[in-house]
């Protein structure tokens, strides 16, 4: 059972965690308790976590998997065993009590057949998509969250060369990418441990010799390092960024790039990002239906 870790701790929401239909979890602070089913979110009524219960449970999860929860600690992100992801957020930085969300990743064995069945795009997007990927063209998904960028990004990792290296770059590990060379990482941010950044991931990970980078999500500074790897030879690299467009994925790409490149002007580090980039495919959820709208090359975003 893929959440027997957890399922002692949150017995109220046990028949949720195992609904093959459920893919999200959302348990608010004031104790009320909404799903994601058939990509529309709904509220579930009729269960609830006795006084404290849910607090109590968080601290032992977070235990069992080497994390501290505490009111020091107030935030916890973490991978389950099979890949779903939990975060949770504790008193005093919420109210009254605990907020809990849980991604379950009902659609990592997708593959792009699925896809197309489910019209998240069409044969001819999927074919040109495919060939940037075995090519080793730069690709950078974007669209808001629950757009279905993760679930495209291991579907498209799929055409990767069965002999590349690959280098997962996650801050919560949510790629299941079924390669015979893949090194997974993950960014250390929320432990009481010494914390490891994403630029400082990606740095180290340069050294590994990598023919593919991945990054799960671009968010922060580490988009100048990202980019550097890009202008040093390092091809094929795969990522994915919250955005409102192709054009716009760009163009917050720099502005996050801007944070590490000290005295260059925003549209020299604009630039830099057309010539890294060769595409960009930009997803929307549409009252539950998650399909790629546009798919560009740098010199169309205008």
């Amino acid at each position: 059972m893929s959440f027997a870790i957890i399922l002692p701790f949150l017995k109220p929401i046990r028949h949720l965690l195992e609904a093959k239909t459920v893919s999200e979890i959302m348990v608010n602070p004031d104790s009320s308790i909404w799903i994601e089913e058939d990509g529309k979110i709904k509220l579930f009524s009729g269960i609830r976590f006795d006084d404290g219960a849910l607090q109590t449970g968080l601290e032992v999860i977070a235990n069992k998997f080497g994390k501290k929860l505490d009111a020091d600690s107030p935030i916890m992100n973490l991978r389950l065993p099979d890949g779903s992801r939990l975060a949770a957020m504790i008193p005093p930085v919420v109210h009254p009590r605990p907020l809990l969300t849980i991604r379950k990743f009902t659609s990592r064995n997708f593959n792009i057949h699925d896809l197309i069945e489910r019209k998240t795009l069409t044969e001819a997007q999927a074919e040109m998509l495919a060939n940037c990927i075995r090519r080793g063209d730069n690709l950078l998904i974007s669209g808001a969250t629950n757009s279905g960028k993760t679930t495209l990004a291991n579907v498209l990792a799929g055409f990767i060369p069965e002999n590349d290296r690959i280098l997962v770059l996650e801050d919560v590990a949510e790629l299941h990418i079924r390669k015979p060379h893949v090194v997974s990482a993950e960014a250390q941010l929320d432990t009481h441990k010494s914390q490891i950044g994403f630029s400082d991931l990606l740095k180290a990970a340069l050294r590994h010799r990598p023919d593919r980078i991945i990054v799960g999500e671009i968010r922060g500074p580490e988009a100048r390092v990202f980019l550097d790897a890009l202008n040093t030879g390092h091809r094929g690299s795969l990522s994915t960024i919250h955005a409102n467009g192709a054009n716009d994925a760009l163009r917050r790409l720099a502005q996050l790039a801007m944070r590490g490149s000290s005295g260059v002007p925003l549209r020299d580090v604009e630039e830099e990002c057309g010539r890294s980039i060769d595409l960009v495919a930009h997803l929307m959820n549409q009252d539950g239906w998650r399909r790629i709208v546009e798919i560009r090359a740098p010199a169309e975003c205008t």
